[in-house]
């Protein structure tokens, strides 16, 4: 993964690990003793292209340690896999999870990579059965081939949809129970929590509000983080990264919207200090 080492134009992520996980998460690497939040997330709490990630923000505006556990294409997969992270979040105080897609976890229509969740394995011959003739040997990702699917038969997308968001619902169900300490459940997106659509796009995918509301009440707090105006316009100000890598740099959240993350979720972390 090149983002993780520095280069010319680049930001020196310090990927570090925590015990034997085999996930690599944004440096410095935090001491575990006494008091602390552990933050997980994709690529937004990792924070690619951005100096200082919300995750950092935060500890600067707690006075306390914030752990990152921020990793480009993990989700509720690669976390629940990973008994170094679960030890880890088992440990901390507070733990803030940032809302993740319902297209990259194992179902019972494919399976997804351990760790890296944005990568399609294979179909079930059940998803085979639905969409006959599409050769999924070609798809490497799980966005591509839904999106694949979804143009070869919108009437037929409606059962894959179902069954992500099931999965989706059952995986976070099993996430946060297996976190004893408070929740706080971050939703960072382009618009809030809306209806359910089944369509393939917009991010966190296929997450509605009907699923964050039957995660409401295993959680201590929700916040909703919609960028404003002012922070669109702001776009990649700040942000370091290589002229090659532009196009992605677009793509991610900017400084701006990590600094309203941070200022949405600061008060309700001193609340549970």
């Amino acid at each position: 993964m090149a983002y993780d080492y520095a280069g010319e134009g680049s930001l020196d992520y310090m990927p570090c690990r925590y015990g034997r996980s085999r996930l690599l998460f944004r440096g410095p690497r935090r001491d575990l003793s006494g008091w602390f939040v552990a933050v997980l997330g994709g690529i937004e709490a990792y924070g690619r292209y951005i100096p200082q990630p919300y995750p950092a923000l935060l500890e600067a505006g707690l006075g306390g340690k914030v752990v990152n556990l921020g990793c480009p294409n993990a989700g509720p997969d690669a976390w629940l896999g990973d008994p170094a992270v679960m030890d880890v979040v088992q440990r901390a105080a507070v733990v803030v999870v940032q809302v993740p897609g319902a297209a990259d976890l194992s179902n019972r229509f494919y399976t997804v990579h351990p760790r890296r969740n944005d990568r399609f394995l294979r179909a079930s011959p059940l998803l085979q059965t639905i969409y006959r003739g599409v050769d999924f040997t070609d798809f490497s990702f799980t966005r591509h081939m839904l999106r694949s699917l979804f143009e070869a038969g919108p009437e037929r997308f409606g059962l894959v949809a179902e069954e992500l968001r099931s999965a989706w619902c059952a995986r976070m169900a099993g996430l946060l129970a297996g976190i004893p300490g408070r929740k706080v459940l971050l939703w960072m997106a382009e618009a809030p929590p809306g209806p359910p659509r089944d369509v393939p796009f917009g991010e966190p995918l296929l997450v509605d509000a009907g699923m964050m509301e039957r995660l409401a009440g295993r959680v201590d707090a929700a916040v909703t983080v919609v960028p404003s105006a002012a922070a669109r316009a702001r776009g990649m100000e700040g942000m370091v990264f290589p002229p090659m890598a532009e196009p992605a740099a677009r793509g991610v959240p900017g400084v701006a919207v990590h600094e309203e993350v941070a200022a949405a979720l600061l008060p309700v972390l001193r609340g549970m200090m």
